[in-house]
């Protein structure tokens, strides 16, 4: 039993059809019919039902399917994490992360610079919690920074901290004049929210809900760069996490918090406990978490 009559069989099951299948691995049918034969020699008993138009998977073949799945998987994994073992000290850190964190990222960074200058750091934004756990699982990045509670036995979280989100409207708005803000004096604003997906509106809705308010929806944005712009405009207004407007400068723009446990969140430090690190990615770890004191 070998990698390539693994790869094979799961490639046949995948296409449902052996001809499909030959044209993917670039073999003849032949040579992989062979294959998969050979293979269910070794195992002793047959793995996929054949008929003139599809194959499918025997009951011993489902199990059979998983696993070798499960094994194929994890030595692609261990052939990306040697490339990685060689690369120590020169290679390459990828990073999901909230776009609020480029407030306070750039200085763990620099601070990780000092002990690894040559590594290249590879950023990418990831939303809901669905894309947090694939990019971590299948290897697409050492790490993610993110206000999602992954809940996954290969996967570690750890919180770092806590930020509350802050209600940012233009200085000629009529909120400007009121000592304190509501959910139900937001009501009547043309109100700038980010897209589907995006936990931040999660929260945000919980808040109107919670106060048995409804938001006038007039924005969706994907980036929180996109709400404060047009609130500078006077174009609307918009929640988003204080950590981001930290780092901006909209002159036109006031800030203010309203009291709403649903406004505030976690964020995590996700990143795999199967996964072999190398020790520069160890050293962000330990740089991030040091920064908050946790």
């Amino acid at each position: 039993m070998d990698l390539r009559k693994m790869r094979y069989f799961i490639t046949v099951v995948q296409q449902k059809n052996f001809s499909k299948a030959a044209e993917i691995l670039h073999v003849s049918q032949p040579s992989l019919s062979n294959a998969i034969m050979k293979l269910e020699d070794e195992v002793g008993f047959p793995l996929l039902e054949r008929n003139t138009r599809n194959v499918r998977l025997t009951q011993s073949g489902e199990m059979m399917y998983m696993r070798a799945l499960e094994l194929i998987n994890d030595f692609d994994h261990l052939k990306q994490e040697m490339r990685e073992v060689k690369e120590i000290g020169n290679g390459q850190l990828s990073l999901g992360l909230i776009e609020s964190a480029n407030y306070w990222l750039p200085k763990v960074i620099h601070r990780f610079k000092a002990d690894y200058p040559q590594v290249q750091i590879k950023f990418s934004e990831l939303l809901g919690v669905e894309q947090v756990q694939k990019s971590l699982l299948n290897y697409e990045t050492h790490a993610v920074i993110t206000n999602q509670l992954v809940s996954h036995d290969d996967l570690l979280t750890h919180p770092i901290y806590h930020e509350r989100l802050v209600l940012l409207f233009h200085r000629d708005s009529p909120l400007a004049k009121l000592e304190q803000i509501t959910m139900k004096d937001l009501e009547k604003e043309p109100f700038i929210i980010s897209t589907a997906g995006f936990q931040t509106r999660q929260d945000i809705l919980q808040a109107f809900k919670n106060e048995q308010a409804t938001p006038r929806m007039m924005y969706e944005i994907e980036r929180f760069e996109t709400a404060c712009s047009l609130v500078e405009e006077g174009l609307g207004i918009t929640i988003i996490p204080e950590n981001y407007i930290k780092n901006s400068t909209f002159p036109a723009v006031y800030t203010r918090y309203i009291h709403s446990e649903a406004l505030t969140r976690t964020v995590y430090l996700a990143y795999s406990k199967k996964r072999y690190l190398p020790p520069y990615i160890h050293s962000f770890l330990s740089h991030t978490k040091t920064f908050f004191g946790v």
